[in-house]
């Protein structure tokens, strides 16, 4: 009914949702028929289904590429994030994972659901990654051997400062950011962008992820995973676990808004990245998290929720952004967007509220000067309309027919 209730208030999304709905179902019935690559799609497709999707439209070559660059990492996360490991053992998978890839028999066993099939069945990953290129096995391998050492050095080391959040950021992300750079120009459709321009495209999806997911990482079971830096939170609160105690609401909604205003200062560097691109699949790969980025902060910023739940943006919104994302003009119209909606939760009360105003307004000189911005598809500012009854009929026609698709489809059941 939730799903239903969201149409209702939002028609427009029906239609995107329907085209991310076949595009997945179509995405399913191109996994490959060799076991092992069937089985790195497979499990693309269950970490991050909409990754997935946008990996697809990809170059048979370099969508392999990226497939399995995701999943080494999404396995070298599964191991940092799984706070029931020893140190001890933990530390020397970090430091030797760049080396296990090679190894068709390696595997361990760690992490919860799909992410303990990725590690029990490892084997498939490394058999898929031999049979890439040279230059893609070189490039997932150094940023591997550089994670995994990152990853290693916070295991012993606590986010103090925000240059050690940056740091920690760029070793989970920002490497992520020119491992892609370095997939990219080995494919030959992509000149190799800047390192700091690459490491600034993860560090703003990773700092939206650190702002997101709090109260996720707070209260993980058996031991809390902390990774905003004390410089910021310590001016709130005595402990960062504070912040999620009602008590503490307007601290804890000053400090979110504080985490939020770090995280825009990427922004620039976002868009100049993105504007250098030249193939339209790749393009459309880098851009759409992006979007979903700054519409997350937008969503995330002055909202109490975030200390209460998980805030994320709405599914036919982000179909949406699936939809619209085709060229450059999409992207700044969309950054503009969310910073409109960001600027306008502002609150001059706010400690951070000058600075916080001041980044808003650099991303919207940035992209007025664009030119495009008369272009653009909005996703966010509309003129208020009413929802009358033949609005309402043709949703409902809509979704009859998408259930009727999806029955047709459907595989019998044996009795």
């Amino acid at each position: 009914m939730g799903s239903l209730a969201a149409m209702l208030r939002h028609p427009d999304d029906v239609y995107p949702l329907v085209k991310l709905k076949m595009a997945a179902r179509h995405a399913e019935k191109q996994i490959p028929p060799e076991p092992h690559w069937a089985f790195c799609y497979t499990m693309l497709h269950k970490v991050s289904r909409s990754f997935g999707l946008v990996i697809q439209q990809l170059g048979t070559e370099l969508r392999n590429a990226v497939c399995i660059f995701y999943l080494v990492l999404r396995a070298l996360d599964t191991v940092e994030d799984d706070t029931s490991i020893a140190t001890e053992v933990k530390v020397p998978i970090l430091l030797a994972f760049h080396h296990h890839i090679y190894d068709r028999d390696w595997h361990f066993s760690c992490g919860t659901r799909e992410y303990k099939v990725l590690m029990d069945e490892f084997h498939h990953v490394s058999t898929a990654f031999l049979e890439l290129g040279k230059g893609y096995q070189e490039a997932i391998e150094d940023i591997t051997m550089r994670m995994g050492a990152g990853m290693a050095k916070f295991i012993c080391k606590e986010v103090e400062t925000i240059d050690d959040y940056d740091e920690y950021c760029h070793y989970v992300a920002g490497l992520v950011g020119l491992g892609l750079s370095k997939l990219f120009h080995a494919s030959g459709l992509e000149d190799l962008a800047p390192d700091s321009l690459s490491n600034s495209m993860g560090l703003f999806l990773q700092k939206t992820n650190i702002i997101r997911d709090y109260l996720e990482d707070i209260n993980e079971i058996p031991k809390s995973r902390m990774f905003w830096p004390r410089q910021i939170w310590s001016k709130y609160v005595n402990k960062l676990e504070d912040l999620k105690y009602e008590k503490n609401s307007v601290k804890s909604v000053q400090c979110l808004n504080d985490m939020v205003t770090n995280a825009l200062i990427h922004v620039d560097d976002c868009l100049k990245y993105m504007s250098a691109l030249r193939d339209p699949a790749i393009f459309r790969f880098c851009a759409i998290p992006q979007i979903m980025a700054i519409g997350t902060l937008a969503l995330c910023y002055n909202n109490i929720e975030v200390f209460r739940g998980v805030v994320k943006m709405r599914r036919g919104l982000t179909a949406k952004v699936i939809d619209q994302t085709k060229t450059i003009s999409d992207v700044y119209g969309a950054f503009f967007d969310f910073s409109c909606m960001l600027k306008s939760k502002v609150e001059k009360n706010d400690p951070n509220s000058t600075k916080t105003l001041s980044r808003i307004e650099a991303i919207q000189k940035t992209c007025r000067e664009s030119g495009t911005l008369s272009k653009r598809k909005s996703y966010i500012l509309r003129s208020k309309r009413t929802h009358n009854s033949t609005l309402i009929f043709v949703l409902f026609i809509i979704l009859a027919i998408l259930f009727a698709y999806l029955s047709a489809n459907r595989p019998p059941i044996n009795m």
